[in-house]
Order: structure tokens, then C-alpha cells, then sequence
């Protein structure tokens, strides 16, 4: 009887202290609306994240998309604060990042690493990443596997393949029916400069047009939610574009797409290294001369490098007192390291010295 008693004062009390704390959470919240605590999705504002809704409502406004491809953390953040609607963390950053002269040797391991630097950088745009060359091409089940991997452990919000032959359409269609939204991309898909024999225009003639158009259709119907438009003649872009339900990006496809597509480092004009300069494409514009920038101040730093003028005292910023400056010379004698001991004090005395700008080596 004792223990029963024991037993349903303690299960009172545990009762009384759970109502307590549902009561105490419920005051924490009490300054919220409800309709905000209940209300389910909320209205989105020009800092979250785009959403494939955002760009459908823009489509269908006529507002054009802005894409850029990026591969990095810095990249990102920069293209998170100019309010660009997508981020394409694009496989030529086999070229454009790695070095190679097109976009096949990269692998979905690098992709990725690629693919998580941008995620942690931009927070606002939609991020699609690109499937590399040799991760999806094999069945619809290896192309569903990699673009789980994409979401998951990139960080995208959704996924781009190349191609329109029937083996991508249904690649295309089995990731959209997995749950993954996908971008398509037709006309120049850099991944077939195989059997296109290089990196060259398409929908130049009647029958190569109606295939980009085709092709675009194609991916539509398998669920694709936009259409990269890849070096294409204008009319053979305007005539896709019109033809879809949903956005075309274009590259190097005129001026009648939903919206446009540009590398960072092109459309910044970073890289003026004969490499870059054999792989930037005559399309492209360039907005900014960041690569003479860049030029400019490494130059700059080896001058001053080189002449001993950095760093000066505006830029050697830690101080250790007079005291344990001593303290440190006395130590450093009694091991013996005398030459230490005196460049140590020849630096103290220069760091003391206002206006001091150019600094030799102590231990000269």
C-alpha cells in the first residue's frame, strides 16, 4: 500500500511538471500570431531561398531568370548578395576551375566538394548542379543514385543533364518521378563533344533547329522544369522558347530566352591565361577587368614583398610588453641562442619606432 502511494505521488508530480512545461512553452511563444505558429508555408521574401514556384510566377510574368554558374564559397556569397535568382554549379569547372580542356575528366567525388562550397554560400538563390559525364549515363538507376547524391550530400536544390538521345530523356523522366526536379540542356552539350566533333553550334540547318526543339519539348513532357538553350542561332532559341510551357536559359542562344546563363569568371573577366582565353566563349560579355585587378595587386604584393615594405606597422598588429620582451631575450641567451636573442631585440626596437615603414631583417 506504502509503495502504491509512493508510486502515484510521484506519477502526480511528474504530471503537474510536464503541464508546467507545456504551460511555460506556450508563454515562450505567446508573443508569436498564431496563424504564424499554425499557419503551415509561409509567404516568401526577396532573402529566402528561390524556389522552382518563384521562377514559374516569373516565367510567367515575363520577367527574364537570372542564371550564373558558379564553383566556390566566395562566388556564391558574391552572387547571393547581387540577388541572382540560380546558381549553376556547372561540370565546367573542369575547365574553367581544374584546368582541362573540357568538361569530361571531372568526377561526381569533385563535383561535389564544388557543389557544398556554393551551398554554404548562397542562401537565396535556387542551386542546380550539373551531373558529370560517366555518373548517369549507364541506366535510369545509376542517374537517380547520383542525383540523390547531389541533394544530399551537395546541398542543390535540384539537378542538370545534357542531351536529349532517348537514354537521357528517361533519365531524365526516372529522376523527376524519384522526386528530383531537373534541368535540361540541349544544343551544345559540351559532355558530347564526341560525337559532335567539338565544341560546336548547333540548329544550324533545318534538321539540326528542329531537333533542339524537339528535344526541348521532350524533356518538358518527362517533367523537366526549364531548359538550358546552348549556342543555338536566335530564331531556333525564339521558336523553342515559344514553343515550351516552361523557362529556356539561354547561353550563347540570343536574346529571346525566359533568361540567361553566364560563367562567373567569364562574365567578371577574372582569368586572362592563354588557357582560359582558349575556353572563354565568344558569346560570352564581360561586365568587369577583375582579372587585371587580381594582376594588378599580386604584382603589387611581390614589390613590397620583395622591397621589405609589408608588412609595416599598420600590419603587425601583436604586441608583447617591454618586461616580457626582456624576459624572452634573457631566456633565449640561456639556451644559447644568442643571434635569436639579438634579432628579437633589434625587431622589438623597430616595432616600437612610429613611422617606421620599411623593415629589414633582423637577423641580417
Amino acid at each position: 500500500m506504502a509503495v502504491f502511494t509512493i508510486l502515484s505521488k510521484a506519477s502526480s508530480f511528474k504530471s503537474r511538471a510536464s503541464s508546467l512545461l507545456f504551460h511555460f512553452h506556450l508563454r515562450k511563444m505567446s508573443n508569436v500570431p498564431e496563424n504564424t505558429v499554425y499557419g503551415g508555408p509561409k509567404p516568401q521574401n526577396p532573402n529566402q531561398r528561390i524556389t522552382l514556384t518563384h521562377l514559374k510566377q516569373k516565367h510567367q510574368k515575363n520577367e527574364p531568370i537570372t542564371v550564373v554558374t558558379a564553383y566556390d564559397y566566395p562566388s556564391a556569397v558574391h552572387l547571393d548578395e547581387a540577388g541572382i535568382d540560380v546558381c549553376l554549379v556547372g561540370d565546367s569547372a573542369s575547365m574553367v576551375v581544374h584546368g582541362h580542356d573540357t568538361t569530361l575528366p571531372i568526377s561526381l567525388d569533385e563535383m561535389l566538394v564544388h557543389c557544398r562550397a556554393v551551398a554554404r554560400g548562397a542562401k537565396r538563390p535556387l542551386l542546380v548542379g550539373d551531373l558529370p559525364f560517366g555518373s548517369y549515363e549507364s541506366s535510369p538507376h545509376q542517374a537517380v543514385d547520383t542525383a540523390v547524391k547531389v541533394l544530399k550530400e551537395g546541398g542543390m536544390d535540384a539537378i542538370k543533364l545534357e542531351g536529349g538521345a532517348p537514354s537521357r530523356i528517361t533519365a531524365a523522366k526516372a529522376i523527376v518521378e524519384a522526386g528530383i526536379a531537373v534541368m535540361g540542356h540541349v544544343g551544345l552539350t559540351p559532355q558530347a563533344i564526341s560525337v559532335l566533333g567539338g565544341f560546336r553550334p548547333q540548329g544550324k540547318n533545318v534538321a539540326s533547329a528542329v531537333k533542339v526543339v524537339e528535344t526541348a519539348l521532350a524533356l518538358q513532357e518527362v517533367g523537366c522544369f526549364a531548359v538550358v538553350l546552348e549556342c543555338v542561332p536566335a530564331p531556333v532559341a525564339a521558336a523553342a522558347t515559344s514553343a515550351l510551357r516552361i523557362p529556356t536559359i539561354g547561353i550563347g542562344a540570343g536574346p529571346f530566352c525566359s533568361g540567361q546563363v553566364l560563367v562567373y569568371h567569364d562574365l567578371l573577366g577574372m582569368l586572362q591565361h592563354p588557357h582560359h582565353a582558349k575556353v572563354t566563349p565568344k558569346f560570352c560579355k564581360q561586365y568587369g577587368q577583375v582579372g587585371d585587378a587580381i594582376n594588378k595587386a599580386l604584382l603589387e604584393y611581390k614589390e613590397e614583398v620583395t622591397n621589405r615594405l609589408f608588412p609595416g606597422p599598420a600590419h603587425t598588429p601583436y604586441r608583447i610588453n617591454v618586461a616580457e620582451v626582456d624576459g624572452f631575450l634573457n631566456e633565449l641567451q640561456k639556451l644559447g641562442l644568442d643571434k635569436a636573442a639579438s634579432a628579437a631585440a633589434t625587431a622589438a626596437g623597430k616595432s616600437e619606432t612610429p613611422g617606421s615603414q620599411k623593415v629589414g631583417n633582423p637577423a641580417e
